[in-house]
C-alpha cells in the first residue's frame, strides 16, 4: 500500500523569529518561532522542519533552546538544520528533542559525515538538505541541476540526481530538495528535477521551493513524484491553512495523511 503523502511545514530561524526571504534573499521576521509551531500543530500539519538560516556559534546557542523550547510545545515529528557539521551537534539537536536532522552544505564538503550520523542515530534521523540550481545539461552534470551551498551562494559542480544517489548509499533516510529557482517565488515546485530524483532513490523526498496554492502541492506528490510536500510562504502569510491544503489534496484524489 503506497504511503500517505505528508504536508510539512518549513521555518526559517533567525534569533528565534521565523523569517522568510524569496531566493534566499531579502528575509523579513515574521514571528516567534514556538508559537508557528504550535499554530501548525493545531492546523494539521503533519511535520515541522526549522532551520537555522545564520549558524553561527552565538545562534547555535540560541537554536538549540529554541528546539527545546519547541519539542516542550508540539508533539509532532520535526527535523531541525543549518550549521550541522559534525556527530557533536546531530547529538546535541536529537537530545534537545528533534527527530530528525538535516545536513546540506556540511555533508558535501565531508560526505562521511551521513554516514556517521546513520551509524550513531540510524537512517531515519538523518535527512539530506539539498539546494539546488537549474544550470542546463552538460558532460559534468547531466541532470542539468547543481548542487549548491552555503545558502546558494556558493556552486559545487555537482550533479544533483548523482548526489542524491550517493547520499542514500551513505545512509541518508530521506532527501529535502530545494529548488533555488522556484523558492518563495510561489508559482510551483521545480517538478522535473524533484521527479529524476524521486526516480533515482528509493528513501523518501521531499519537494520544497515555490508553493503558492494546494494545487502545487498536489502536482509535487503527482507529477513531481515526491512522497511530501514542504510549504512555508503560503501558510506564513495566512493565504491557507494546512486543513485548507489537505482538503484541496484529498479532493484532487491523494491520499494524505
Amino acid at each position: 500500500m503506497p504511503l500517505l503523502k505528508r504536508v510539512i511545514v518549513c521555518l526559517d530561524v533567525r534569533e528565534g523569529q521565523v523569517t522568510k526571504g524569496v531566493r534566499f534573499q531579502g528575509n523579513v521576521d515574521l514571528g516567534d518561532a514556538v508559537a508557528y509551531a504550535q499554530r501548525y500543530e493545531e492546523q494539521g500539519a503533519d511535520e515541522l522542519v526549522f532551520y537555522d538560516i545564520t549558524a553561527s556559534a552565538e545562534a547555535r546557542r540560541l537554536f538549540v533552546d529554541v528546539v527545546a523550547r519547541v519539542a516542550e510545545q508540539v508533539s509532532i515529528p520535526f527535523s531541525v538544520g543549518g550549521g550541522i557539521d559534525s556527530l557533536a551537534c546531530m547529538r546535541e539537536v536529537l537530545l534537545a528533542g528533534a527527530e530528525k536532522v538535516s545536513v546540506n552544505s556540511p555533508a558535501v564538503r565531508d560526505s562521511r559525515l551521513l554516514a556517521q550520523g546513520a551509524e550513531a542515530f540510524g537512517c531515519q534521523c538523518v535527512v539530506l538538505g539539498m539546494d539546488v540550481l537549474r544550470v542546463g545539461e552538460s558532460p559534468a552534470c547531466p541532470s542539468g541541476y547543481e548542487v549548491v551551498i552555503n545558502g546558494g551562494r556558493q556552486r559545487t559542480g555537482r550533479d544533483a540526481v548523482a548526489w542524491a544517489v550517493e547520499a542514500q548509499g551513505l545512509g541518508a533516510g530521506e532527501i529535502c530538495l530545494n529548488a533555488i529557482d522556484t523558492d518563495g517565488v510561489r508559482q510551483g515546485y521545480e517538478l522535473t528535477i524533484t521527479r529524476r530524483i524521486a526516480e533515482a532513490v528509493t528513501i523518501p523526498v521531499i519537494a520544497s521551493g515555490g508553493a503558492g496554492e494546494p494545487r502545487h502541492l498536489v502536482e509535487a506528490v503527482t507529477r513531481g513524484g515526491a512522497d511530501a510536500a514542504l510549504v512555508a510562504s503560503m501558510v506564513h502569510y495566512g493565504d491557507y491553512t494546512i486543513a485548507d491544503i489537505k482538503t484541496a489534496m484529498r479532493t484532487a484524489g491523494v491520499d494524505v495523511r
